[in-house]
């Protein structure tokens, strides 16, 4: 299946809530992912790369889009918000005549949105919108009626009996093979069988995992029975703040076994995926196209998993708003390799990226920036710091980081913490009240960044606390009136969700 182009193929694997420490390569000392390993031994490895709100909606439209989260629109977590923006990677590509693919989680609106993909092969996990109002699943995702076609029309994603957001573990009850994380590959695989090889392919291989529920298949969970788990990091700061109570299938357990065995449940999840990506690359190499293929693998924002008593996403610490982001290119292009890069980048970095792989015209107005030129080894010009927020009832947050220092500012509080990651990687040492003057600097440069927000953070040059956070924002033009979802998602009561 020799490409008749000479334009590069390329595959963005993208995975669900995985931390950016999450990678053997990356030192960590329990995690198993020998094939990502092995990608980073020909590739370049981004060790500050950022979600800019760290959930799942949000961060993919930066990724998409290529812009920063004022203009896409999305500061918050909220369903059923129309995506129509005008340029989006797969659209750029497909106009510059790639034959684009999209396999696995989206997470727009409608659900069948194909965001400029020539084709989607869907499946975005639990669908709380499309269960809540009885609709038929098969019509908002592809991964159900397969199962059933395989194991009878009552079969279900929840047959493992636990939620899709909370920390419970029971391993996968059916074959590995019918596993969603393994269906994506498998999916992924059909396509490179039958892609149009008169042109380029970009191929988006989107996994719901590791995101919870907490269901790897039983090998995989073995393999990290018995394992010393490394120590939960657990600030000076810990006991501030709090999580927030869950939907009613999703429970957050706190007791020590089960705390751990929701750890070692994540990790296998990593380990799963891991080899579903050797399975992706092996294809490409019996295909005879692995060379002339540049594979990015990323993921929209990580998890607390427990790390200073915290959970999930949408916190702007480190375990909740890094992100992997290894790139690996073929050998002829004379990129660097098993190199480490420290550059403050964010997902919507991706879009320019993949553009200037590919010889896509990027377009103007973009707020993110390609980095390929430090994969060449180049010192570009590059952005001072990146800022982050997400609105999240009392723990709304905003932050400013550049990789080195950290500030957080909680909106509805007033409360602020500052971070010498560099020196404390773990964020362990709030340094708020010993270094008033980096503060400062610090919290002009939020100032900077909200000023004339519509939710009035700043007035007359001061951060104002307890204005309502938004989670969408007006100004950007998103259609919110359309939306037909009007759940608070991120409220305090049992029924609240998030995917």
């Amino acid at each position: 299946m020799e490409n008749k182009s000479r334009r590069p193929n390329i595959i963005l694997l993208n995975v669900d809530q995985w931390r950016a420490d999450g990678l053997g390569f990356a030192g960590h000392p329990v995690i198993e992912t020998p094939h990502l390993d092995r990608m980073f031994m020909s590739g370049v490895n981004f060790t500050q790369a950022y979600a800019s709100v760290p959930s799942c909606i949000a961060a993919r439209a930066s990724m998409f889009t290529g812009l920063s989260q004022r203009s896409h629109g999305r500061v918050g977590y909220r369903d059923a918000v129309p995506w129509n923006y005008k340029h989006t990677i797969p659209s750029l590509l497909a106009g510059a005549g790639y034959h684009t693919q999209a396999v696995g989680k989206m997470h727009v609106y409608p659900a069948r949105n194909l965001i400029g993909f020539h084709n989607v092969v869907l499946h975005d996990g639990y669908l709380h919108q499309e269960r809540k109002n009885a609709r038929d699943l098969s019509l908002s995702d592809d991964y159900l009626p397969w199962l059933r076609e395989r194991k009878g029309q009552s079969a279900d994603y929840l047959d493992t009996g636990i939620g899709c957001n909370g920390y419970v573990v029971r391993p996968w009850i059916y074959e590995d093979m019918l596993h969603p994380t393994a269906w994506v590959t498998t999916q992924s695989i059909d396509f490179l069988r039958r892609w149009d090889t008169s042109k380029p392919f970009f191929l988006f291989a989107s996994y719901h995992r590791p995101h919870p529920p907490l269901d790897p298949p039983e090998s995989y969970l073995r393999m990290y029975e018995g394992k010393p788990l490394p120590e939960l990091p657990m600030g000076n700061w810990c006991g501030s703040y709090t999580n927030p109570f869950h939907a009613i299938d999703s429970p957050l357990p706190q007791d020590p076994a089960q705390r751990d065995r929701a750890r070692r449940a994540y990790y296998a999840q990593m380990t799963f995926i891991d080899h579903q990506i050797n399975r992706i690359t092996h294809a490409l190499w019996t295909y005879g196209c692995l060379e002339n293929t540049c594979i990015i693998f990323c993921s929209d924002h990580g998890d607390m998993l427990y790390d200073h008593g915290l959970l999930y996403k949408g916190k702007p610490y480190d375990s909740s708003a890094r992100i992997p982001l290894l790139i690996r290119f073929p050998d002829e292009w004379g990129m660097k390799k098993k190199t480490m890069i420290d550059a403050p980048v964010e997902l919507r970095d991706i879009l320019p990226t993949i553009c200037d792989i590919a010889g896509v015209e990027i377009p103007s107005r973009l707020e993110g920036s390609s980095i390929l030129p430090f994969c060449r080894g180049e010192k570009p010009s590059w952005r001072e710091y990146i800022h982050g927020e997400h609105e999240f009832s009392m723990m709304s947050n905003q932050w400013i980081t550049d990789g080195r220092r950290k500030y957080i500012w909680y909106s509805q509080t007033g409360a602020e913490q500052f971070f010498d990651i560099e020196k404390d990687p773990c964020e362990l040492n709030d340094l708020c009240i010993s270094s008033q003057p980096d503060l400062r600097l610090w919290r002009e440069r939020l100032i900077k960044e909200l000023d004339g927000r519509e939710e009035g953070y700043v007035k007359d040059g001061k951060l104002v606390v307890g204005r309502q956070p938004l989670n969408t924002l007006k100004e950007s033009g998103l259609d919110i009136a359309a939306a037909n979802w009007q759940a608070e998602v991120f409220s305090n009561s049992e029924g609240s969700v998030f995917k």
